[in-house]
């Protein structure tokens, strides 16, 4: 139960990481920066924010506290990330570090207790806090996304109208036991 837990995570973790990544394909660059008023973030402004907590959260996972030193979220929101470029890096580096420190658990590490700002939580509850968090800030990219494409959206999920269409091919398959991010994810490998 436990490492199908983790292989779980995994694939969650896959999934929200490749909408994102659908998402900024469907943008222009110009789009990446656009703030709709004062009190909303840009799309590189999010990403900013998710690189920052990834860093901050996977580095050293096991082994200190969650909320590191060196974090500046204030800055995540306030300096703003100056190129696709840029904002690409980071959102590599951030999931990168996840995966690594995710790849690093065993089993046995889920009861285990970590702190983020001082405060104890399992290392399962943890990785459902952040899977929580992460899929929340890659919504609200989606969101922004959507209202930004000017060509218009290529949908992520499911498209509108296309409901019984789908309904109709994944009932006339045996029933299987796979995860709702295969397929996603080896559409993804194939291309």
């Amino acid at each position: 139960m436990q490492n199908e837990f983790l292989i779980s995570a995994r694939k969650q973790f896959a999934f929200y990481k490749q909408l994102g990544e659908k998402t900024f394909d469907q943008l222009k660059d110009e789009h990446l920066f656009h703030q709709f008023n004062e009190d909303s973030n840009s799309v590189a402004t999010i990403v900013k924010h998710l690189w920052g907590n990834m860093l901050s959260r996977w580095t050293d996972f096991l082994h200190s506290d969650g909320e590191k030193e060196w974090r500046d979220r204030e800055g995540e929101f306030e300096t703003p990330v100056s190129s696709r470029q840029e904002m690409m890096e980071k959102w590599t580096e951030g999931w990168d570090r996840l995966f690594q420190a995710l790849e690093s658990l065993q089993p046995e590490d889920l009861d285990k207790i970590i702190y983020i700002r001082n405060q104890g939580h399992s290392v399962m509850e943890t990785i459902l806090r952040q899977l929580a968090h992460y899929s929340y800030h890659v919504g609200q990219i989606v969101f922004v996304g959507k209202m930004l494409a000017e060509n218009g959206w290529t949908s992520l999920s499911i498209p509108r109208g296309e409901s019984a269409n789908y309904n109709k091919d994944k009932f006339s398959q045996p029933r299987s036991r796979t995860h709702f991010t295969d397929e996603f994810l080896k559409g993804e490998k194939e291309k």
